[in-house]
Parts: C-alpha cells; structure tokens; sequence
C-alpha cells in the first residue's frame, strides 16, 4: 500500500482566510426586524406574519446564515461540540462500515463521537442531511459525496468548517480528500484475468455518473484496450444498484445466444455477491472467473475463494482522521490530496482458466 499526502497545491501557497459565520443579530440587522423574530423563524414558530417571514429567510440566504441549534449551551464552552459528522454512501456495506469504525478509533483518541448516516446516492439527501449537522454545530465533517459537485458547502467552508472527503474527490470546492486508486485497481484484475486467458470478461458496474463506478469502469477499458480487445467485443452491464440487480444481469448473460462470458469482474463487492450467487445457480461457480472490488467478510470462505482488489480500509480512515482533526486543531495549509494504492489478494475465483 501506497499513500501520496503531498498530492496538493506547493506549499507557498496560502489559504484563503475564513470568514465568520453570519449571527441571529446579522440577519436581525439585514432584515430589519427583532433578533426575537428571527428567533421565531428559523425555529419555524408561529407569530411571524409571511412577509416577515419571507424577508427573514431572505436575509438569511443572503449571509449564508444557518441555524445554531446549540447556541445557548456552546456560549459557555469552546465552541466545540466533541461530535464530528461522517455521511457515507450506506453504512451498512462493509466498506462504510469498516471505514466508519476506522473512523471511531481516531475520533476516540480525541475524545470526539462520531455521528453518521447514510446518503443512498441521493443528493437532495446529501444536501439535507449537511444542513442538519452543521446546524448542530459538528467539529467536523467526512463526506462521500453523492452530489456531483459540492458548491452548496462553500459557505461553510469559507467559515473554516473542516471537511475531508473521501472515497470521492470534491468537486467546485477545495478540501482535502483521501481515495482509493480505482483505475489502478480495476486495470489489475482485468490484467490479472487476461493473464489467464481470458478475453471475454464482462464488466458490473454501478451508475456511470458515480466517481468510483466511472474509474473502475476505465481502468478495465484501459486493460482490455491495451490487450488489443476492441470496445464492440468489451462486454459491459452499468447502472447496477444491488446484488439482486447484478444477478440477474449474470443471469441474463448466460441464457443469451452467442459466445458466453469466461470471466467476470464485479465492480463493487455486492455486485460481486450477485454474480457469485448467479454462477452457483447456474452450475458455473468453478468454470468461470470472477475478481471482486473491495473484499467483504467471508469472502474467503466463499468456494471458490474470491479473489478481490482490497482497499486498505483502515489506512483510509487513519488518513481521513488525521488530516480532519489537524484541520479541527487550526491547519491552515492548502488542501491536500491523499491517494491510496489497493492491492489484489488472490483466493482461488480469479485464476480459474477458461474451459
């Protein structure tokens, strides 16, 4: 495993200055009414004619104002809440989960809880559950984004909120962010297949517009390219969400006229659930390869054993952990850009040769 930590703009660069969050009084100010009244919308309680109300929530759009719902207790502190936010794409995946956990050994170490959720690939819900946990005033934010950019944090991050992103790199906004090499990783289990003489090898992959998906989905583009497979003979199924989906895209291949699949490369470790579970129906599980992204629990106990590309999940965390409490300590450097080499561990599934 590999990490690049100064993947980052030269370090004579300076870091724009933060700029302090917009107050109940400012928005009283701007809007020409009581910090009481104020008080009364953003809490969304009667007694506020629309008007008012209206005038409020625009004054308030206008200082990127957003509500402190600890405001009271956080007068008599540091400021700090000692609750960090993680919203990962679904915490129960055993890669969120792992990273989640990984995540809660540093915080712990820094006497902070974590608070996390699950975003889904749904970026309204991305964008609602950010707005609910800074309003709680969190030390800090990890995100996995699901939106393909992230402008709508800006304000935040002018007003010196530390965020990390990972899995994902940010788009619209500099923060720092630690990921995974996927075009790296995808391209060495198609070689690895290819290696064992295969050519026809489909791809499972997630939505396209998803920033892992699409890297995983070029490097075996790259790997079958290089090995002199032209595209009309790559064999790619996208816009797989769950092990039920991937399974029935196996499925489907196989009862399909023509030339089948040797060889198979799931692009996510569910999807390479689905396909495990699509072979063993089928009579298939020890005639055709299959090499997985990301390993899961049991994995090796599958028969035959997956082969899979890993992600150094508690790299990931120690690194995402790191760079978010020096930012949370008061690091003003530039963003930085941590970028970790996975590995493929070979178990059995990935070297079976075609029939």
């Amino acid at each position: 495993m590999s990490s690049d930590p100064e993947a980052a703009p030269p370090s004579g660069e300076v870091a724009p200055p933060t700029v302090a969050r917009a107050t109940m009084k400012d928005v009283a100010a701007l809007s020409g009414v009581s910090i009481k009244t104020v008080s009364r919308v953003v809490n969304d309680e009667p007694g506020v004619s629309q008007q008012v109300r209206e005038r409020v929530n625009r004054a308030a759009a206008r200082l990127d104002y957003s509500h402190n719902v600890h405001a009271s207790n956080l007068r008599r502190t540091s400021g700090r809440t000692g609750t960090i936010a993680a919203l990962f794409q679904d915490i129960s995946n055993s890669f969120s989960a792992s990273l989640l956990r990984s995540l809660e050994d540093v915080a712990r170490g820094h006497s902070t809880a974590v608070l996390a959720a699950s975003l889904d690939e749904e970026p309204e819900r991305e964008r609602a559950l950010v707005k609910a946990f800074v309003a709680r005033r969190v030390d800090g934010l990890v995100l996995m984004p699901a939106t393909s950019r992230q402008e709508y944090l800006a304000a935040e991050l002018r007003a010196g909120l530390p965020t990390v992103f990972v899995d994902r790199v940010p788009h619209g906004v500099d923060a720092d962010s630690v990921t995974v090499d996927n075009v790296l990783g995808s391209r060495h289990a198609v070689e690895h297949l290819l290696a064992h003489g295969h050519r026809r090898i489909v791809v499972l992959s997630d939505l396209a517009a998803i920033q892992t998906a699409g890297d995983r989905l070029r490097g075996y583009r790259d790997a079958m390219g290089t090995a002199g497979i032209p595209a009309a003979e790559q064999l790619e199924v996208s816009d797989l969400r769950t092990p039920e989906d991937a399974e029935q895209a196996v499925r489907a291949l196989y009862h399909r006229s023509g030339p089948a699949p040797t060889a198979v490369f799931a692009g996510r470790n569910d999807l390479a659930v689905g396909a495990v579970r699509a072979l063993r129906s089928l009579g298939l599980a020890h005639r055709v390869a299959v090499v997985g992204f990301d390993d899961f629990p049991l994995a090796d106990l599958l028969d035959p054993a997956l082969t899979v590309v890993r992600q150094n999940v508690a790299q990931i965390g120690a690194e995402v952990g790191r760079l978010l409490f020096a930012r949370i300590a008061g690091d003003t450097a530039p963003p930085r850009r941590v970028i970790i080499e996975p590995t493929l561990v070979l178990r059995g599934s990935g070297e079976i040769s075609p029939s």
